[in-house]
């Protein structure tokens, strides 16, 4: 209950914030880009705004040191289940001789062990380095400008009106009745194979990411981690296995949303101020994603052949036992698609979107017995972790902006490779589109590459939190930072390769 209260503070700061009495014109901080004085070299530049502002250095080291944190979180998660272990052990030696410890020494220990639990959370620890940043934001600048940088990111920029959106059509894409009809949908190709374990586990990595292009990668996202849990995931494959099909999807959602121009987040950012339209993107990107996902499932497909035989053997054996879920109504699936077309039509209309939901909520109350149970805590620590992400993301500008500048081709498709595992990629494309003078040939390269690194952690892309966060109860300890990197390592390669060369 403890964690789950502070997630809900953190919450409702972030999607409910009041606005503000005032909305000031200028801010002290973050400074415009454009008001920092020219000086010339990438090292000459970062030591100026260094220099001009200090605060630049704090930001990022709280940053950097929440990334950190994100890499040790099962180490918290260890020291939670200790406390818990050490708790029952004492609770069961006071019954053994009778007695029952006083409840005021036990509450420590808990409080303590769900403390250290929140620490390992990974989608809870971008929010809780914000107690840092924000303290150090209100001491150095004061309340005023600490409250107008905040009214700025809500009412101005709009931040938050994306993790809003996720949660939403998190919500909404994780109901039986839209897995029912992906399902239907991927199972047309699923049934090439024999519909078999491998056929399923290559038939939704390969065009489950791609939906993402036409129903938001979030929404393609949830579809593909809820049917890889009833297809694959609930066999029980080798950890190692785990990886490579969680590294894997990650990549592949972020590639295949780039089918059109209006889905995935890093286009979205410039496509429309660079005019990239749907042909332009399907013709420079889209058939070029295909290509690298599909080999990318391919050779994993190929490497982990042999682990599909006894996949196979536990998927038979389940179903002799006569695990089927009975069929929805296809009216009661036609109003979901109704809601979620709507919500995806709606992105940039909080109002609308949050009223449609809220009349989704009431029709899936009418249709319980169609329904799955519906579990909010997964899409709102989602939520959670994209908002604390763009918080902390809209403070990194004063060095990304000149790494960016100073790359050439071949380093700006590399460069933005590697920044984004450091950072949101649509973060990357954003300040890409406010360096003045940029070719194509750079324009290109800076999406190929943010768009290819998308899978190498979980900060790579903003759908990835809500796939992890769907798939971490089949990883003893949660998903691991490192394990996520060596499994989306091959992909992020293939892909990579599929951009930078054809």
């Amino acid at each position: 209950m403890f964690r789950n209260g502070i997630l809900f503070v953190f919450l409702a700061f972030f999607i409910a914030y009041p606005a503000g009495a005032h909305a000031a014109d200028i801010f002290a901080y973050p400074v415009p880009l454009s008001d920092y004085p020219e000086s010339g070299g990438l090292w000459n530049t970062l030591c100026v705004r260094a220099r001009e502002i200090p605060f630049n250095l704090y930001a990022t080291g709280v940053f950097f040191l929440a990334i950190l944190h994100t890499f040790c979180h099962r180490r918290f998660l260890e020291i939670s289940e200790r406390l818990k272990l050490g708790q029952r052990i004492e609770i069961g030696r006071s019954e053994q001789h009778g007695e029952f410890s006083d409840e005021a020494q036990k509450r420590p220990v808990a409080f303590w062990a769900e403390f250290f639990h929140l620490m390992g959370e990974v989608e809870a620890i971008f929010a809780l380095w914000l107690i840092p940043l924000f303290g150090g934001f209100w001491f150095v600048y004061g309340w005023r400008d600490f409250t107008a940088y905040l009214d700025k990111l809500t009412f101005v920029d709009e931040k938050f009106v994306e993790p809003v959106f996720v949660v939403v059509v998190m919500c909404m894409a994780a109901t039986r009745p839209i897995i029912q009809l992906s399902g239907d949908i991927i199972n047309l190709f699923a049934k090439i194979g024999g519909g078999r374990v491998f056929a399923w586990w290559f038939a939704i990595l390969s065009i489950g990411p791609l939906l993402g292009s036409f129903v938001t990668e979030p929404a393609a996202i949830t579809i593909c981690a809820a049917l890889l849990s009833e297809k694959f995931f609930v066999h029980e494959p080798t950890l190692k296995f785990k990886y490579a099909t969680i590294g894997i999807l990650l990549v592949a959602v972020s590639a295949g949303g780039t089918l059109t121009h209006f889905s995935a987040p890093p286009v979205l950012m410039v496509a429309g101020q660079w005019g990239w339209g749907m042909p332009f993107m399907f013709s420079h990107f889209g058939w070029k994603a295909v290509a690298g996902i599909v080999a990318s499932v391919a050779l994993y497909g190929f490497l982990f052949r042999r682990g599909f035989s006894e996949l196979q053997k536990r998927a038979d054996a389940r179903s002799a036992r006569g695990y089927a879920n009975p069929r929805v109504p296809w009216k009661v699936v036609a109003v979901h698609v109704g809601f979620l077309i709507f919500t995806v039509h709606s992105l940039h209309h909080p109002a609308l979107f949050i009223f449609a939901f809220l009349l989704f909520l009431a029709f899936v109350e009418a249709t319980r017995q169609h329904q799955y149970e519906m579990r909010l805590k997964t899409p709102l620590l989602v939520g959670l972790f994209l908002a604390a992400l763009v918080t902390h993301g809209s403070l990194q500008g004063w060095w990304i902006e000149p790494v960016l500048k100073s790359l050439g081709k071949d380093e700006m498709f590399f460069g933005a490779l590697a920044l984004t595992a450091f950072n949101d990629n649509a973060a990357i494309t954003y300040l890409a589109s406010l360096v003045p003078d940029f070719s194509y040939t750079m324009k290109y390269m800076v999406v190929a590459g943010a768009v290819a690194g998308g899978g190498l952690t979980i900060i790579a892309n903003a759908p990835n939190p809500a796939g992890v966060a769907m798939l971490k109860k089949y990883f003893s300890g949660g998903v691991s930072p490192v394990g996520l990197f060596y499994g989306a390592l091959v992909p992020t390669a293939i892909v990579s390769a599929a951009f930078y060369f054809f």
